[in-house]
């Protein structure tokens, strides 16, 4: 957004620039244009009463005595002719051209050169002014001037030099300034970027910096301040609460299950019994839901920092531990672990998140099936952690549910768990900057794959 509002002010300032700097140039081209003509023409009206004033041999030597000098001191051509178009005096080179023969016509019928192009850096070389020799009806010759235009082309060179100079000065300034108020202007947004990108990470406290900027972005900002301030006390409330009420139901419900427990030798063997025993599964399936809310809840409240571990060492370690455990089941597995790979992740994150895999895949994958971990570095450098079985798998309609929270498919009602198994894994994972994904295995079962982000 920056770069686009200096281009658009850098176009306005550079037009304006051009704007003010163009007419300016042309201006002084033009009045430079006019000296010379008006200089030149005085020259022009002094010859042309010398040639009106030839009467004798001796006046025309004088005449042509006053053009050499001329032409020596000034470098100019200068030629006279009568009305017939023959040459009366000269010194110098005759003019030549339509521009030479229109100056000399306009002169026969007395009027003199009023304009002459304009001097630019570039050319002309030279430039033809008349002047009528005689007035009105008592036109009896021109007067033609030839007339270098070096000294008025370096005039004009010097000046556009000092104006492009002036300009590129100002522009230069101007593009100063405006990068300046672009700065000004968009500091409280690039605050406010950050601000939400930080609140995307889950921090929900007043992130913007010194009230600067425009008043109406102060505003915003000082809103934009309450409003996290807001959510983020509401949120922490939520997470305080779950935690509480979490931690509190802990204590009555193992006082539950002390009693059912000890209650267990009083009831008679038959449907007491078994009633019993569904209570004590119940209380024992309230207990571990509890402790999945209480996770969440320690989850969503951390604010430890993400910072680089080896994801293979963790993975190794935790299928070291649940080795035994598939063995116990029945289950087969295996691992295929590039080792040193590191990325960036909570401290034991991915340890914790393949535990919730390994459990789910342990609850749900009938025995003689196999479950593999691959552990590889994706194109772009994160680690990526694979969980693969051949299982029944979940219908492709069910498996966005898999994420949720609480979510169970209708065949695994009777499984042990609560539901949040995969929910705090995707959690954990999303905290780590990474993702937490399920597809389908072919022919047959489930493939959970998370992904954590590159050192």
């Amino acid at each position: 957004m920056r770069r686009r509002l200096l281009a658009v002010l850098t176009a306005l300032i550079g037009t304006a620039v051009l704007l003010l700097a163009l007419p300016l140039a042309d201006s002084y081209a033009r009045g430079r244009t006019e000296h010379l003509l008006l200089q030149r023409r005085a020259d022009g009206v002094r010859f042309a009463e010398l040639a009106d004033r030839i009467r004798t041999d001796a006046d025309r030597r004088e005449l042509d005595a006053e053009l050499t000098r001329y032409v020596q001191l000034y470098g100019a051509a200068v030629t006279v002719v009568d009305t017939a178009g023959h040459t009366v005096g000269r010194a110098g080179p005759a003019p030549g051209g339509a521009a030479a023969r229109q100056a000399e016509d306009r002169a026969l019928t007395g009027r003199s050169t009023e304009a002459l192009p304009t001097v630019l850096p570039w050319g002309p070389d030279t430039v033809v002014l008349a002047e009528p020799v005689g007035q009105d009806e008592r036109v009896g010759g021109a007067v033609l001037l030839t007339v270098p235009t070096g000294a008025a082309r370096h005039d004009v060179l010097v000046r556009w030099t000092l104006i492009a100079a002036g300009a590129v000065t100002a522009f230069g300034a101007a593009a100063l300034v405006a990068a300046g108020i672009a700065r000004w202007l968009l500091r409280p947004v690039h605050e406010l970027d950050r601000a939400v990108a930080t609140m995307a990470g889950g921090r929900f406290e007043p992130h913007t910096a010194a009230d600067t900027g425009p008043p109406e972005l102060r505003r915003l900002r000082r809103h934009f301040d309450g409003m996290a301030a807001a959510v983020g006390e509401s949120l922490r409330r939520q997470r305080d609460f779950v935690a509480d009420a979490s931690h509190q139901l802990r204590n009555p419900l193992a006082t539950l299950v002390l009693q059912l427990e000890n209650t267990e030798p009083h009831v008679e063997p038959g449907p007491g019994r078994q009633a019993h025993a569904l209570a004590l599964d119940e209380a024992d399936r309230l207990a571990e839901l509890l402790d999945g809310l209480l996770a969440l809840a320690r989850l969503e409240a951390a604010a430890a920092p993400v910072e680089e571990h080896d994801v293979s060492a963790a993975v190794a370690e935790r299928l070291a531990a649940w080795a035994p455990v598939f063995e116990a089941g029945g289950l087969e597995l295996t691992a295929d672990v590039t080792p040193g790979l590191r990325a960036r992740t909570l401290p034991d994150a991915a340890g914790r998140i393949l535990d919730a895999l390994l459990d789910n895949a342990g609850k749900f994958v009938p025995p003689g099936a196999d479950v593999r971990v691959t552990v590889a570095a994706a194109p772009d450098g994160a680690a990526t952690v694979r969980v693969r079985d051949t299982g029944p798998g979940v219908p492709p309609d069910q498996l966005p549910l898999l994420l949720r929270r609480f979510a169970r498919s209708p065949e695994h009602q009777n499984v042990p768990g609560t539901g949040l198994g995969l929910a705090i894994a995707d959690e954990l994972a999303r905290a780590c900057g990474g993702s937490l994904t399920v597809a389908p295995s072919l022919p047959h079962g489930l493939t959970v794959e998370f992904r954590l982000p590159a050192p």
